[in-house]
């Protein structure tokens, strides 16, 4: 997996609004054309269990999704919605693709703004050779860009979220995970906080698959420890890569604008891929970041890392001061909705006395 597991989901927005230039009517006009097509296409899931085109493998993965909705929606009190109760047969591997793009001299995410949702750390295209031609025009502006294929995704309410053939590619409990995740979203989503919104999905989809296999296969599950292994090289990579990325913005605030030159930057990179395979990848349990030794980095790839895992031990102090009681956490992050800056404020609720 040469990417984290989270960063193949994605939230799509959807709207319109008087303010928007022309080229962004007809980016939003076209993915609404196309967000609709698929819509059109989705069927009912004792429909799709029929239908012969579909694997057995396929169709158990059908009844695990809906097994892990019910689980969120009873069990983790998160919203009930009618999402997952569709199937849509994609042609391709991939729902839709996304970009990303940052400065090539500054650890900053580049953001387009939408309405509904607000700022956003990616754009989301339907069509891959669109998504390809957004990233060209990002490049002729210099700025690094990293494009990636999206598994599955969340409408925020909007639409009833269909379950996509593409999401049945993942491991049982990476589509337990993928539930869990984009029901979170649904649940809470703070506009212009998409890092935010993002790291507090990737923990509780973590918190909530273990919890899933520790109530259906029991303490002793080969299933349940695979998901803890997981789990717990998600917390190792996320402290690591945190305190490295603070790191590489720094160097580059302190860097003078008259030796910033492309070599030297890749001597950052190099640096972070070698500190990885010494300092962490002797620690991990799974084979989830071993590609992170030998990927090509630059700020927008770092970014996506950051955007999904940053500080999520800040969640994890948070739960452990309820009392690992998950209604609880899940209130108190509820609670950060009216902040001015919820990353703040979660690290104050989950540092104070």
């Amino acid at each position: 997996m040469d990417v984290l597991k989270s960063a193949q989901k994605t939230t799509l927005w959807l709207g319109l609004s008087v303010v928007l230039t022309s080229c962004q009517i007809n980016y939003i006009a076209k993915s609404a054309y196309n967000q609709f097509s698929m819509m059109s296409s989705q069927v009912p899931l004792d429909e799709a269990l029929k239908d012969p085109k579909l694997t057995d493998e396929q169709k158990r993965k059908i009844q695990l999704a809906q097994k892990a909705r019910e689980f969120a929606e009873k069990d983790l009190a998160l919203k009930p919605t009618k999402n997952y109760t569709n199937f849509v047969l994609l042609d391709r591997p991939y729902v839709t693709y996304v970009v990303s793009a940052a400065p090539k001299w500054k650890l900053e995410t580049y953001k387009w703004r939408y309405p509904i949702v607000g700022s956003m750390p990616y754009k989301g295209f339907f069509n891959e050779a669109d998504a390809k031609k957004e990233q060209e025009e990002l490049q002729k502006e210099n700025l690094d860009t990293y494009m990636r294929g999206v598994s599955a995704y969340s409408t925020l309410g909007w639409f009833k979220d269909p379950l996509l053939s593409s999401m049945l590619q993942y491991k049982d409990y990476d589509l337990v995970n993928t539930i869990i995740h984009e029901t979170v979203h649904a649940t809470l989503f703070i506009k212009h906080e998409a890092d935010f919104n993002e790291r507090m999905a990737v923990f509780i989809g973590n918190l909530g698959a273990e919890m899933y296999y520790q109530k259906v296969e029991g303490p002793d599950s080969p299933t349940l420890q695979n998901v803890k292994n997981e789990n717990a090289d998600d917390k190792l990579f996320s402290a690591w890569l945190s305190v490295k990325l603070k790191a590489l913005e720094a160097w580059y605030e302190n860097l003078p604008k008259d030796q910033q030159n492309d070599e030297l930057r890749q001597q950052q990179f190099t640096q972070l891929q070698e500190d990885f395979k010494k300092e962490l990848l002797p620690q991990l349990k799974t084979e989830t970041y071993k590609k992170f030794q030998s990927i090509k980095l630059n700020n927008a790839r770092l970014l996506v890392y950051r955007t999904y895992m940053q500080d999520l031990d800040d969640f994890q102090k948070l739960y452990e001061k309820t009392g690992k009681d998950f209604n609880k956490f899940l209130e108190e992050c509820k609670s950060l909705e009216k902040e001015k800056d919820p990353a703040k404020a979660l690290k104050q609720k989950a540092t104070s006395p």
